[in-house]
């Protein structure tokens, strides 16, 4: 259809911005992914060999999925069809394939690109199985979300998931240098502002020749930007992230390791990358403190109380300034002695209450409020530890089916556990020293 709409002469007439014009026609030309398109990578052997194989290009906005997949169908002679998940459904799908049927028998093959692959539904999805295991088509879908969560096993199970990463700024550099060979003049702009610019795309290629674009038809003739004119014309756009996809839960990740690895640096380098991204203040609060509990627990107990204390403080007083109270807690949080000590415990109680059935408590430590009860043996032998010299008795409070004493609870030697793993070595000696009381 594209090449009879050039043919026509009416694409003379018809504006095509300055992205669609360089799209790249060979795999040769495409920006980046050098990972995939290098020399000896198995997609450049799959054309080579003249077998392209089922895939999906997983990868940001504006770095080349779209294109790839043009240019695969045009080295390959496969017919080109092109398909949005956003806009199609089962009759758009059903057509597809009957036409790629009829190509198939007249000696020539389809490549179906389907963008936005991961909003079709498990039976929309369903549906290629077939015509891709009788090779009625290559399917190539493109998402911007992690395939792991979003495509079915089965779709999965047939294709090869190609990672796309962002452009790097050499390649949004070679993007600026074609846009000005197209245009036949330079970009109007310092050193300063070109580099501005660079960093705006976030390693978008779409995103720097539309802004490219912007910058040729907004400027005029001998006029030169600097790095703050930029802002008048360019409107600036927050670094990619979705608030309820991968990114989400990629830049979380990072920030809890940063904070677990006590690097106070990069914790808050992912926390402004959050925040810069739109994510709500609250959701980092409450990760703030899952963090104290899970990371520094008893080693310093106060980094919980310093999570909340930031949680209150940031509901008290909003944005902008509540965030300073959130990484005030987060270098804290950061730059706290580590131990995972509570956290093992308890997850190992969990089990162990699970697993071992229901054990009833020893009856010494029970109460005894009628005779019966009392008759029974409830209360016997039950030593109130205030009583005792050092207000520890060393009884048992596990239940008898236990035998030997568990220990679940093992404080490292950082911070405020040390002075615990003292006290509880110091009980275990008097537990020790009196055998009739085990």
């Amino acid at each position: 259809m594209a090449d009879l709409f050039d043919k026509s002469g009416l694409a003379e007439n018809v504006h095509r911005p300055l992205a669609d014009r360089l799209r790249p026609k060979s795999l040769s030309e495409i920006a980046g992914q050098s990972h995939i398109l290098g020399s000896d990578s198995i997609l450049l052997r799959m054309v080579k060999s003249g077998r392209l194989s089922n895939l999906i290009l997983w990868g940001p906005p504006g770095t080349g999925k779209t294109t790839l997949a043009q240019a695969l169908a045009s080295e390959t002679d496969l017919y080109f069809e092109q398909l949005s998940a956003v806009f199609s459904g089962v009759k758009d799908l059903k057509q597809a394939f009957d036409m790629a049927r009829a190509r198939r028998r007249e000696g020539r093959g389809t490549l179906l690109f389907i963008d936005e692959i991961h909003r079709f539904n498990k039976a929309q999805q369903d549906s290629f199985l077939p015509v891709m295991e009788d090779g009625t088509i290559v399917l190539i879908g493109a998402t911007t979300e992690n395939p792991s969560f979003e495509l079915n096993n089965a779709l999965l199970s047939r294709a090869q998931v190609l990672t796309f990463e962002r452009l790097k700024n050499y390649d949004l550099e070679q993007l600026l240098l074609r846009a000005e060979t197209e245009m036949n003049r330079p970009l109007p702009l310092t050193a300063d502002a070109r580099a501005d610019m660079i960093a705006l795309a976030d390693g978008d290629g779409r995103m720097i020749l539309n802004m490219a674009e912007e910058i040729f038809s907004s400027v005029e003739f001998g006029q030169m930007l600097e790095a703050d004119d930029l802002t008048s014309i360019l409107h600036r756009r927050r670094p990619s992230y979705d608030k309820a996809g991968d990114g989400h839960y990629s830049l979380i990740s990072a920030l809890h390791k940063s904070v677990r690895g006590s690097d106070p640096d990069a914790a808050l380098y992912w926390f402004a990358r959050m925040l810069e991204g739109g994510e709500d203040p609250i959701y980092i609060a409450r990760r703030l403190v899952r963090m104290a509990v899970e990371e520094v627990g008893m080693a310093d107990p106060q980094a919980l109380v310093q999570a909340n204390a930031a949680k209150d403080a940031y509901q008290l007083l909003g944005t902008p300034e509540g965030e300073l109270a959130l990484a005030q807690a987060l270098i804290y949080i950061a730059c706290a002695p580590k131990s995972n000590a509570a956290y093992t415990a308890y997850n190992a109680v969990r089990a162990a209450a699970k697993d071992q059935g229901s054990y009833w408590p020893p009856k010494h430590i029970l109460n005894a409020p009628t005779n019966l009860m009392a008759d029974q043996g409830y209360g016997e032998g039950y030593i109130y530890d205030h009583d005792t010299p050092e207000a520890f008795s060393g009884q048992s409070y596990f239940p008898e089916e236990f035998g030997e004493r568990p220990s679940y609870y093992q404080p490292v030697e950082r911070g405020f556990e040390r002075d615990i793993k003292k006290r509880l070595n110091y009980w275990a000696s008097l537990r020790a020293g009196r055998p009739d009381l085990e």
